[in-house]
């Protein structure tokens, strides 16, 4: 299957014979989102509006384009401003019975693991703390997680572009080196949606786009954001949020294995490439859930991603591969002062001032942030 989906995701790159002839296909896709915006914009399709302002983060590709980093971006940004953010996620590769979301906050979450939540929201609750609310249905998730935290002014929807029966106020759509690819909607090409969409029901100006890439990759004006990975840490040290452990230096660690179960592996490869790093890269699928330990037991460093990591404890680690030490790769990603000010400026006219929390205020969801 993975082998598949790659050979897609290189087809979609250009307008090569699959593409070809897959084409007819993507005017069906085309027809279906259509019909889909027509009858929200009619009133046909119902939706419905929260009551707090909503922010969503998604993509018009198919494939990860950067967008659970941005997210994150986003909510520390939020939270910096005094800013009380939850968050709506489908949570990919997960079963909930609707209509009951699951919640995953300070209270929840060591009951629950990366396979009870899914890998991204694990992963954004961790970077952030904040409480996350998982389910297929957004506007249900969504006044479930008001209930249970009433504090939150500011829902974060991450993905959900083409989930129209929820309402927003913000949209930010995240592109890639990747861009629009050859142009064409699924299945012959990347796009869940034309490129210049208009905005979702609710929204007032048009969608923030936000580039995770070097350069603009569409002819949509936007910002800048920038990748960086930190220092290593090791696993014991990210998962209790310490850094006690010295960071391995390239040179003195020949040999590491180097993860990926992420939408576009060798790009992790090649930032740890030009790290110094010499490693092997071991590409797996998207959401890899790690049934099994990909590398063999004889291999002495394995570097991976944090959507990796929330998947990997350490006591399994020490079980099943004691001579192995795992080392987690951060990434932090930095969108340019102007994208900030874009975001800022269409949510000025729907958040309210936060209030300022008294010294004595207990808070519950403390965020965490690596060292």
């Amino acid at each position: 299957m993975s082998s598949l989906a790659s050979h897609l995701q290189r087809a979609w790159l250009g307008r090569g014979p699959l593409a070809c002839a897959l084409w007819p296909l993507s005017w069906l896709m085309l027809a279906i989102v259509a019909l889909r915006r027509l009858a929200s914009a009619r009133g046909w399709m119902a939706s419905q509006r929260l009551s707090v302002p909503v922010l969503v983060v998604g993509n018009r590709i198919a494939g990860g384009a950067g967008k659970t980093p941005a997210t994150i971006a986003i909510l520390q940004h939020l939270q910096a401003q005094g800013h009380r953010p939850g968050v709506l996620s489908r949570g990919y590769g997960v079963h909930i019975e609707a209509p009951s979301p699951r919640l995953l906050d300070a209270l929840s979450a060591a009951s629950l693991g990366a396979q009870d939540t899914g890998d991204e929201p694990a992963l954004i609750h961790r970077r952030t703390g904040v409480p996350v609310m998982i389910g297929p249905r957004r506007v249900v998730s969504g006044r479930a997680l008001l209930d249970s935290h009433p504090e939150i002014d500011i829902l974060v929807c991450d993905d959900g572009l083409q989930h129209l029966a929820l309402q927003r106020d913000v949209e930010v759509v995240v592109f890639d080196e990747r861009g629009a690819g050859n142009g064409w909607l699924l299945p012959a090409g990347p796009l869940r949606e034309p490129l210049r969409t208009a905005a979702g029901p609710g929204v007032k100006v048009a969608p923030i786009v936000l580039y995770n890439a070097a350069a603009p990759s569409t002819p949509l004006p936007g910002h800048l954001g920038q990748r960086r990975l930190g220092p290593l840490q090791a696993l014991q040290d990210w998962w209790a949020g310490r850094s006690e452990t010295p960071p391995p230096l390239p040179e003195h660690t020949p040999g590491a294995w180097a993860l990926a179960g992420i939408a576009h592996p060798e790009r992790f490869f090649q930032a740890l490439r030009a790290q110094g790093w010499q490693v092997h890269g071991c590409p797996l699928p998207d959401h890899a859930d790690f049934a099994a330990l990909p590398w063999p037991a004889e291999v002495g460093d394995v570097i991976v991603t944090e959507k990796d990591a929330i998947k990997l404890h350490p006591e399994r680690i020490q079980r099943e591969r004691p001579g192995t030490r795992v080392w987690v790769s951060v990434l932090d990603f930095h969108p340019e002062p102007a994208f900030w000010q874009a975001l800022d400026s269409a949510l000025h006219a729907v958040l309210a001032p936060p209030q300022a929390a008294s010294p004595t205020e207990p808070t519950s969801d403390t965020p965490w942030t690596p060292d």
